[in-house]
């Protein structure tokens, strides 16, 4: 069987995928893609891009409620979901046809279908063998559906894309960000949303001020948030879908259910064992400091990792790892260590560094938190009151910043700047001196006062409760 030579081969045309190999190939050398479905991966077919266009959409109609309060004689219809779809999807497609020709155009080899380690140096897709000294795995995640009886009745995150008309009265399983997403969207558009979370707070990973403005806001929404439900079972009655959990608790009844539970590795079914490549039980590939993999001249970036699962995160990963190993850079890597992020909930949420309970585990005594809560004049007239909330977490005599979290309107915007400011190692005194831009919410970050410090005050990421409202 004839085999095609590579220098660089890279499983999976997603964000890391496209990186890695149009950096590679940027630098003369040749590159193949492999990729089953369409270009773009998840984020641009099933992620970040349509979910993106959706969420403008509900910010739009957010706007329309809140129009007359300021005058403007606007009233709302129902959602037109066919046409909303029909532009998204011909949106996606556009940035699909842009990386064909991309690709294409620089000289990068575009294999269609499912890859399969031979040995440490070949693969195989569709019965042709294609080998390279440089294998990068980049395939991807995929939603996780948990194995409880009626788990069939619901849809996943990527169903969530495929439906043909707006569920009146939906379920959204998973209190991490594409849960909380996905609610906040259905509802502004017209569902009626019930969000059910497993764990005791919404967003358990992030500063537990987040949690509980996002909960407040959530509520003023409509929205029916469930926390501490264990879902144990979906059932179909003549009314709808029923959820139930573990401890006898029933939520009824639905129209869809979508699961938000998680997302698995694609690594199943690539024959990693054909190439010694140590993989976990839950399908992550570990990786070393430089995305290498246990098997010398094979590397894995993105979502398979288990790290930052984040576009931007794999795009630095690829284009970084193809610094190192073509263009004489052997220092070249991801900091993994300030990672900002956005959730695209209503209002949206930002963070970047540690959260509270972090910075004191690290720094001990030596955090100083401040904070500020206000009603951003977006909302001004509305009489919803929806609030926007900051707060900074100092550590050392010199308060260096270490950590940043925003919800409230535009916080996906202003973080970007300011993760600049932290990933140099800003003091709050730097943030003191900087002017600040009136009026807006973002000047909130350079003016908050010693005075409404808290300092060595004691909080507990599970414990959230109100206590971040403190002041010293």
């Amino acid at each position: 069987m004839n085999k095609q030579q590579y220098d660089l081969i890279a499983i999976g045309a997603g964000s890391g995928g496209l990186a890695v190999a149009e950096q590679v190939a940027a630098l003369g050398k040749r590159v193949a893609i492999v990729e089953s479905g369409r270009i773009g991966g998840t984020c641009v077919n099933n992620g970040c891009v349509p979910k993106k266009v959706m969420w403008y959409a509900a910010n739009l109609a957010h706007a329309v409620d809140d129009a007359r309060h300021f005058g403007i004689d606007a009233r709302r219809g129902a959602t037109d979901w066919n046409k909303l779809v029909q532009g998204r999807e011909t949106y996606i497609r556009n940035i699909n046809d842009y990386w064909d020709g991309y690709v294409t155009d620089n000289g990068i080899d575009r294999i269609h279908g499912h890859a399969r380690f031979v040995d440490n140096r070949t693969i195989a897709v569709n019965g042709q063998h294609y080998s390279a000294d440089h294998i990068v795995i980049a395939t991807g995640s995929q939603p996780i559906i948990p194995p409880v009886n009626g788990a069939h009745l619901g849809t996943t995150s990527d169903g969530f894309f495929e439906l043909d008309h707006l569920p009146e009265r939906v379920a959204v399983i998973g209190g991490g960000y594409i849960g909380v997403e996905l609610s906040g969207v259905l509802q502004a558009l017209g569902s009626a949303v019930t969000n059910i979370a497993l764990e005791d707070r919404l967003l358990e990973r992030f500063d537990p001020m987040i949690s509980t403005v996002l909960e407040q806001e959530m509520d003023k929404q409509g929205i029916n948030v469930r926390t501490s439900f264990h879902v144990d079972a979906l059932a179909r009655s003549a009314e709808g879908i029923v959820v139930h959990s573990k401890d006898g608790q029933v939520e009824q009844a639905f129209d869809a259910v979508i699961w938000a539970v998680g997302r698995r590795p694609n690594t199943d079914s690539l024959g990693l064992e054909k190439a010694g490549i140590s993989v976990l039980g839950n399908g992550v590939i570990p990786v070393d400091a430089y995305e290498n993999t246990n098997i010398p001249g094979i590397y894995a970036i993105g979502d398979i990792t288990g790290r930052a699962a984040l576009t931007p995160v794999a795009i630095a990963a690829g284009r970084k790892l193809a610094e190192r190993l073509f263009n004489n850079s052997p220092d070249s890597r991801v900091n993994y260590d300030t990672i900002p992020s956005v959730v695209f909930a209503h209002p949206p949420i930002a963070t970047v560094g540690l959260t509270e309970a972090q910075a004191r585990n690290q720094y001990g005594h030596e955090v100083t938190v401040y904070h500020s809560e206000f009603t951003p004049m977006r909302h001004a007239l509305s009489t919803h009151g929806s609030v926007t909330a900051m707060k900074l977490v100092c550590a050392g005599n010199s308060e260096k910043v270490v950590g940043i979290h925003i919800i409230g309107d535009n916080a996906d915007e202003m973080l970007q700047g300011f993760a600049v400011a932290v990933t140099m190692g800003a003091t709050k005194a730097d943030f003191d001196n900087t002017m600040a831009i009136h009026p807006s919410s973002a000047e909130e970050l350079v003016t908050m006062r010693s005075d409404v410090a808290a300092k060595d005050t004691e909080i507990n990421d599970v414990d959230a409760g109100n206590e971040w409202k403190r002041s010293a």
